[in-house]
């Protein structure tokens, strides 16, 4: 039973604890529909709270009886819902930003703002393996590093945490068909202009017929061989940071540009990536070409010399030091 192979996921991982409170994000897609009853029978076992939160994107006629069905599922079981309706296409114009990053900011800021409503202290998506092994390959055709392919990850920051991310779509659609569930299809998943669609629709499908039955198998392995080594290389950035930094604030990082420059140029890479993580949470798009530049300011050392990747960003070197700026 699915159940039980998310409850395993959960101990596994510690995702839930007892007496976790937690916004769960529901579309009321199979994925997300599937959860919700995952939760409640999880409640059995494991005492925790949950509220539900779903965004009407306004891209859709269908998106007002996607609503009405999770308004009604919540209703049904007594379970607490916030929904929020925003004109996504409008406001990812407004904002020059795809649609679909547009949605995911939304959703996210709602969750989040539903989260310190509420009082709770976990966010659950409903990503499952075969969202993860779709990112590992909508990374890897555009030339990822390393963490690029680790796909999705089980939790993020102790907050957000995948709970079926270890089931496949095929196992999650049996489930929903065996309880007479009848989730909502979103139409648009079926539109092949979209990346991940045409890797869900067309890639995927190819490589299980031409090349592999258990490709999704095979790439979540090596996946999970990716996130250890990973997560070692992490633990020796956080080490050689404490060495090189010479100071930290919110707003700025030095590091000692002579012990940098001596470093090896895999650790030069990540270290740059690392603490722009640290002052803004993200690398914020920091690409190949933009280290190899900072890379090359830092070997030059002229002057006072600077770069600024992005609009956020400024890496300054001078008197011996590289200053990570946060620009205001």
């Amino acid at each position: 039973m699915i159940e039980e192979k998310v409850l395993q996921t959960i101990k596994k991982y510690h995702l839930i604890e007892e007496n976790d409170s937690i916004i769960l994000g529901v579309s009321g897609g199979p994925d997300s529909t599937c959860l919700f009853h995952v939760f409640l029978s999880l409640q059995e076992k494991i005492h925790f709270t949950f509220f539900v939160c779903h965004i009407n994107h306004g891209i859709r006629k269908e998106a007002i009886l996607d609503e009405q069905y999770v308004i009604n599922m919540c209703h049904q079981y007594d379970i607490p819902c916030f929904v929020k309706k925003e004109n996504i296409k409008q406001k990812a114009q407004e904002e020059k930003m795809g649609i679909e990053e547009m949605g995911r900011k939304v959703r996210y800021e709602f969750f989040s703002h539903i989260q310190k409503q509420v009082g709770a202290n976990k966010i659950a998506t409903a990503h499952t393996k075969n969202d993860s092994i779709e990112t590992v390959l909508m990374n890897l055709l555009r030339g990822t590093g390393l963490s690029g392919l680790k796909g999705i990850e089980e939790k993020r920051e102790d907050t957000y945490i995948r709970p079926l991310i270890e089931c496949q779509r095929s196992e999650i659609e049996k489930y929903c068909q065996e309880k007479q569930l009848n989730p909502k299809i979103d139409q648009t998943n079926l539109d092949n202009r979209y990346t991940r669609n045409k890797i869900r629709n067309q890639l995927l499908p190819y490589l299980e017929n031409e090349f592999n039955p258990n490709i999704i198998e095979a790439i979540a392995r090596m996946s999970n061989i990716i996130k250890e080594e990973d997560k070692y290389l992490e633990n020796i950035i956080k080490n050689v940071f404490k060495q090189v930094c010479i100071s930290q604030t919110k707003e700025e990082i030095i590091l000692d540009l002579k012990q940098f420059n001596q470093l090896d140029i895999v650790i030069k890479n990540r270290m740059i990536l690392y603490t722009t993580t640290l002052i803004f949470g993200a690398s914020l798009g920091i690409e190949k070409k933009h280290i190899e530049d900072i890379i090359q300011l830092c070997n030059n050392n002229i002057g006072n010399k600077y770069l600024i990747p992005n609009k956020k960003i400024k890496i300054l070197v001078r008197k011996q030091k590289i200053f990570f700026i946060k620009n205001q």
